[in-house]
Order: structure tokens, then sequence, then C-alpha cells
């Protein structure tokens, strides 16, 4: 699912997008966190597909599983 992610630096200076638009991935996750159920968000931006929001999930998923998290000293 991921190849349907792309990083090119001269779309949206490189923010992940849906391959194809100029839709981020970051801007997906929001309409989830805020409420959108998937069938809205493809009604909102008909250019997407199902797979291409799983794809997003996918992404951001396996981005923070390979994040580093540091503990701040006290």
């Amino acid at each position: 699912m991921v190849e349907r992610v792309v990083v090119d630096p001269k779309v949206l200076r490189g923010k992940p997008v849906i391959k194809g638009t100029r839709i981020p991935v970051y801007l997906i996750l929001e309409l989830l966190a805020a409420g959108m159920s998937i069938k809205d968000i493809l009604r909102e931006y008909p250019e997407l597909r199902e797979e291409d929001v799983r794809a997003a999930l996918d992404y951001a998923s396996k981005l923070l599983k390979q994040e580093i998290v540091l503990p701040l000293e006290a």
C-alpha cells in the first residue's frame, strides 16, 4: 500500500502525498481524527479511492513504528 504514497520535493515541499494528487497524508489523518468516515472523505475528495485512505494510515503507522523516542532529562 505504501506505493500509493509518494514524496516529491516538487510537490508540497516534499510532504507525503497520495500518488497522482496533491492531497497530503496528514490531511487524510486529520479528517479521520475529526470523525469523518472513509466514505465521507471519498465523497469530499472524489479523486481518492479507499485504498488511498488505507495507504495513508499504513504509511503513518510505518513511519511512527520507526520513530525513536528519547526520554527528556528532568
